[in-house]
């Protein structure tokens, strides 16, 4: 389970590119390669913040190959610069506190070991991060988003897979622009130098190489 708390910072670094999803504004037709469409969502251009009430970043991994352990990060924080005209320029910082990693009945002392030096090592790397660096239109809600993910001191290349759930302009009760989205992912946390209790080849005895990305945002933008 340590291991998968180690995936969990790397989804939670992650799920900073998540907020590029909202880049995926619907758009009237899949995209052909290259090319470059507006969407159809009220919401303006502009900077948009992290609504930190409405967001999530989770992530499973395989225990022993019974279930998939689930953890997730309590403080993150995201910046988007939303483009409805061309929204394959928008673009998605966001930074993931590992030290806030959090599971569902965690036993005594087990949260501080993951986060400690064998997994995490929020202690010398206090800050996981990522910096989207291309964003293409997959479908109609969709859309792709590669990026920049720096996790345990190693800066890797990773993609998430993005859906436009809405946005709106702003309304007397939110004046603020809003837009949504939920993502998914996944990474090699061996990848960024987190290898305890990797399974041996050809068994599932121990925690999983593969993390899971599961993230759910909305964004704050300009006022109406």
């Amino acid at each position: 389970m340590l291991t998968r708390f180690s995936r969990a910072v790397l989804a939670g670094c992650i799920l900073v590119a998540h907020l590029a999803m909202p880049a995926l504004a619907a758009t009237t037709a899949a995209p052909m390669p290259g090319d470059i469409r507006t969407v159809t969502s009220d919401a303006p251009a502009g900077d948009y913040v992290l609504d930190k009430p409405h967001a999530s970043l989770l992530f499973r991994v395989s225990h022993l190959g019974f279930s998939h352990f689930t953890g997730h990060f309590a403080r993150f924080d995201a910046t988007l610069e939303f483009d409805p005209k061309h929204p394959t320029l928008s673009q998605v910082e966001a930074t993931v506190d590992p030290a806030s990693l959090e599971s569902d009945n965690p036993p005594a002392g087990f949260l501080e070991m993951l986060r400690g030096k064998d997994w995490l090592d929020a202690g010398q790397f206090p800050r996981m991060s990522f910096r989207s660096t291309s964003i293409t239109l997959s479908g109609p809600n969709s859309a792709r988003i590669l990026g920049e993910f720096t996790l345990h001191g190693v800066t890797k290349p990773v993609a998430l897979d993005a859906v436009f759930n809405g946005g709106y302009v702003g309304n007397k009760y939110d004046r603020r622009a809003r837009i949504g989205f939920s993502a998914h992912g996944s990474l090699k946390r061996s990848d960024f130098g987190i290898v305890a209790g990797i399974p041996a080849p050809g068994s599932n005895f121990g925690v999983g190489d593969d993390v899971e990305i599961v993230l759910e945002c909305e964004f704050s933008g300009p006022p109406r």
